[in-house]
């Protein structure tokens, strides 16, 4: 039976063995005191209902982590395990912080289709544990091709996940009392199921915008190289703008099948300052910057435009 997280917290601690470590009551009294405090701070007192999973129960799908990340970030590792006799993604994170943003935001974004959908965690590791849903086809990467085989994906199924991904975007921005801001839009943040449908994920940087006001400013810059808005460097303001300037570099990868950012020995080159895509004379040639493979698919310039 799945249990509100609430509830979750209350019973899974009063079930512990005596023999558990003490070790592992306070990582849980910690992680879901935290978690239970954000959680009622963002969703007002609601929220999906996920499950509570234990140490012992990630342990035995992943093979005790066992199996190569499909996904090796700064903050967290990604593990394919089996739960409940189906394929999972297991999340695990470094950092508390950011292990208790990442739950709260999928928690309200589970309900759309084009979100990863949280299944459930764990609080008895020093830091929590998502479960997730499985992703079939896996990641992207930094060229906007699958991790697997550098497949190559057609420009229709490009086109495709980027209508997706922005109707996600949409979602976050306005189908709650505050808008939330991802802040960490990249080709890394997107899996694809089977059937090539992008999953958004990865909250762990979002933000809220306070009620009556346009962006939150902060005393540091979250960036990430390639897809940051200069203005945000500049004033250090997140509001929805960032995330809408990440989606547009993310489609101009998608577009020349090229990396945000490329680095070549000291030099670090950026996909939006290619002279190629300048617009001031009001015109860009398709041809100089699009993928060759978009070109072939659509049958030459003339079809292009």
């Amino acid at each position: 039976m799945v249990l509100p997280l609430y509830v979750c917290v209350c019973i899974r601690f009063s079930l512990l063995p005596c023999v558990t470590k003490e070790e592992r009551k306070r990582s849980f009294l910690k992680n879901g005191s935290i978690l239970l405090k954000d959680l009622i701070a963002s969703c007002d007192g609601k929220s999906n209902l996920i499950r509570c999973y234990s140490t012992a129960e990630l342990i035995r799908a992943t093979n005790n982590f066992d199996p190569s990340c499909i996904i090796d970030d700064l903050h967290f590792d990604m593990y394919r395990g089996i739960l409940d006799n189906r394929t999972v993604i297991i999340k695990k994170y470094r950092h508390r912080d950011r292990a208790i943003r990442d739950i709260i935001i999928s928690m309200q974004m589970s309900t759309h289709k084009n979100s990863l959908k949280l299944l459930g965690c764990c609080l008895e590791f020093d830091t929590p544990t998502l479960v997730l849903e499985n992703a079939g086809k896996g990641g992207l990467n930094y060229d906007g091709s699958l991790v697997v085989d550098n497949e190559l994906l057609p420009w229709k199924t490009r086109l495709r996940i980027a209508r997706q991904l922005a109707s996600a975007l949409t979602y976050l921005h306005t189908a709650f009392p505050r808008p939330i801001v991802h802040r960490r839009v990249t080709s890394h943040c997107i899996l694809l199921d089977d059937d090539y449908v992008p999953k958004l994920f990865d909250f762990s940087f979002s933000i809220t915008i306070p009620p009556d006001q346009l962006y939150v400013e902060e005393n540091f810059s979250a960036r990430t190289p390639g897809y940051t808005d200069p203005t945000y460097l500049k004033y250090c303001q997140s509001s929805e703008r960032i995330d809408v300037y990440s989606f547009g570099v993310l489609l101009l990868v998608f577009l020349t099948r090229r990396a945000a950012m490329t680095k070549q020995g000291a030099e670090i080159e950026l996909l939006t300052t290619d002279s190629k895509l300048d617009v001031s004379d009001g015109q860009i040639q398709i041809e100089t910057i699009a993928d060759p493979k978009i070109l072939e698919e659509v049958g030459g310039d003339e079809q292009a435009q």
